[in-house]
């Protein structure tokens, strides 16, 4: 069944640009694929050395936005980044990213390449009805091999039994695994351009081509 999601009013007022791309898919989740690393290795990598060269991390478009959205909830974007940025500054670092399994490592060339945080979720985990809105005081969750992170103040995905992820780390609850067989990838924008259809169209692409979905229901939600 397809999920349905809703941007909160209480974020929109904060920041009116606010969109989420939506993919959703069956797949069956394997722990590597090889085309996808060499890929990463041979193009992506060097494409976002010469972007942090070009422009230097927080002015990276996307990322920039984020940042300044971040800023309007309440949050220090230096202290919480935005997981894209994460990303970007471990490639720039020269200590590349971590290989988790097809699905998951899809959603980091998704977001290094686009900019945008991006969250991918088993969907036999999560409700079908979801928000995207700011995190309230107080509110934490247990992170993917972290401990409790403090999520108030972030942009975070919820459902009726609370939070599930953020556009920085998302919560142990709806974390991809092998097991998973319908998942839902979220590509999060800030920014007030058309970069968030061309993410999800590559998105689309990658997620057929190196992780095998199918089926892919794609849209946006504003």
């Amino acid at each position: 069944m397809k999920k349905t999601l809703i941007i909160d009013k209480e974020m929109k007022k904060l920041w009116p640009t606010v969109r989420v791309g939506c993919l959703q898919y069956k797949v069956k989740v394997e722990k590597k694929n090889e085309e996808l690393w060499k890929y990463l290795k041979k193009d992506i990598f060097k494409k976002v050395k010469d972007e942090i060269f070009d422009y230097g991390v927080n002015e990276i478009p996307n990322i920039k936005e984020s940042r300044a959205a971040y800023k309007a909830f309440g949050k220090d974007p230096s202290r919480y980044r935005v997981s894209s940025e994460a990303l970007i500054r471990r490639i720039g670092q020269g200590k590349g990213l971590y290989e988790v399994n097809t699905v998951v490592d899809v959603n980091n060339l998704i977001s290094i390449e686009s900019g945008f945080s991006v969250g991918s979720y088993d969907a036999s985990n999560i409700e079908d009805e979801l928000v995207f809105r700011v995190g309230k005081e107080g509110e934490t969750y247990k992170g993917i091999g972290k401990e409790e992170i403090r999520i108030d103040c972030l942009p975070v995905l919820a459902d009726a039994k609370g939070a599930i992820g953020s556009s920085t780390s998302d919560s142990e609850r709806a974390m991809i695994t092998e097991n998973a067989e319908e998942v839902l990838t979220l590509i999060y924008s800030f920014s007030q351009n058309q970069d968030l259809e061309h993410a999800l169209e590559n998105g689309k692409k990658y997620l057929e081509q190196y992780a095998g979905a199918e089926e892919i229901q794609s849209w946006i939600v504003e």
